[in-house]
């Protein structure tokens, strides 16, 4: 999930032939989840069309002050606009746009939104190589970002005059990643690495049975998206699970048995910050597995088990300034049995739900959670387990800071 989901976008486009890539840059930015406005100078629309753009953003495209074809028009509020967006994003940023930018001269509806604007505001330069090289434009690029514009800079290429050179914009996927890059500077989980278990784990007892549990793996898959957006570099170790996660953003590796899972785990928890035990793994195991399908020639069937290996305990003997948070999941006795979990797994704290807590525990989409330490307890209410991931996440990020 992107860290644009949420945000809102002003776009500004002016007159370059670059103007046509602005069709795909507003569908990256809404299938980031964001929520896109355009503003449009009048020679703009020479080479993309405002009903295209606002078919894309399903927002009205602003582009005067007023519509000059309807005497009645209402007024379109400059200011309110500048004020709506949490950026703006001028794209293709010409060189008498960027020089009008560094003068103050506001001569048309774009101009004057930007001047409003008090939100971060983005550029990206498209012009001829000539131009782009020219002090004048050079000068306004040093102005703008002095005013505390972010410049996203051109890229080399064949341009629309035949010279190949600087001078072209970038490409809408670069615009996107560069601007997503800027926000997840200042996110609190930046640089830390954290890696979370997720879902069940299959012990099997023959080529076509297995032991396992109803754990659907969405608690942990919301933690592993959540820990992202809070710009932290996600490992997500996945029991057997219909649930996909955006592997481009996010290490997934997905397991089966508790000892795969288990060698996953210690595979990563020297390079760790955070280690996040979410999954649901089996306690016991087949002692014997058989080679070839179990006939139901008898009215039973006796499984000698033994005990699968013990993920958390083994990694809290080891631990060495790593963050290590549990989970439990009772039925009696709820937070005695998690405070004890807690202190003998070597835990910083322990998520405990309850299955007599109506919504929580598996398959749902909600959960209802306290959240132990040594030496206090929260309790928080029945939310969505997208909303559960956002407290986890936020008590973390206290327990970094401590």
């Amino acid at each position: 999930m992107s860290v644009l989901k949420g945000k809102k976008v002003l776009l500004g486009i002016t007159g370059g032939i670059a103007a046509f890539k602005t069709a795909s840059l507003v569908r990256l930015f809404v299938k980031a989840g964001a929520e896109v406005k355009v503003v449009m100078t009048p020679a703009a629309k020479e080479f993309i069309t405002p009903l295209t753009l606002s078919t894309l953003s399903k927002n009205e495209v602003f582009s005067s002050f007023t519509d000059e074809e309807d005497e009645n028009a209402k007024w379109n509020n400059h200011v309110e606009l500048g004020l709506w967006a949490d950026f703006m994003l001028i794209a293709p940023a010409t060189a008498s746009t960027l020089s009008k930018m560094a003068s103050g001269n506001s001569d048309n509806f774009l101009l004057a939104t930007y001047l409003s604007a008090k939100c971060p505001v983005f550029f990206a330069p498209a012009m001829d190589l000539d131009m782009y090289k020219h002090p004048s434009t050079n000068n306004s690029f040093k102005v703008l970002q002095d005013y505390g514009n972010v410049m996203i800079p051109a890229g080399s290429g064949e341009l629309a005059s035949g010279l190949h050179g600087e001078g072209r914009m970038a490409e809408p996927e670069e615009i996107l990643l560069f601007i997503e890059k800027h926000f997840s500077e200042d996110l609190p989980l930046k640089g830390k690495k954290i890696t979370i278990t997720a879902g069940p784990t299959y012990e099997a007892i023959d080529p076509v049975r297995f032991i396992g549990n109803h754990s659907s793996g969405k608690m942990g898959y919301e933690i592993a998206k959540r820990a992202m957006q809070l710009g932290a570099e996600v490992t997500l170790i996945s029991g057997p699970t219909h649930l996909n996660i955006d592997e481009n953003k996010i290490e997934l590796i997905r397991v089966t048995s508790t000892r795969e899972m288990y060698e996953a785990a210690h595979s990563k928890f020297g390079d760790t910050d955070v280690f996040i035990a979410a999954a649901a793994v089996a306690d016991y195991k087949p002692k014997m597995v058989a080679d070839q399908k179990i006939k139901k020639n008898d009215d039973s069937l006796t499984l000698e088990l033994t005990k699968t290996e013990d993920i958390l305990a083994s990694l809290g003997k080891i631990k060495s300034g790593q963050k290590l948070i549990g989970f439990a999941l009772e039925t009696n006795n709820e937070e005695e049995n998690a405070r004890k979990k807690l202190e003998k797994k070597n835990l910083d704290f322990i998520v405990l739900n309850s299955l007599n807590d109506q919504g929580a525990g598996f398959k749902g989409d909600t959960n209802k959670i306290s959240i132990i330490y040594p030496d206090r307890k929260k309790d928080f209410q029945l939310k969505s387990k997208k909303e559960v991931a956002a407290d986890i996440l936020n008590e973390i990020v206290e327990l970094l800071d401590a």
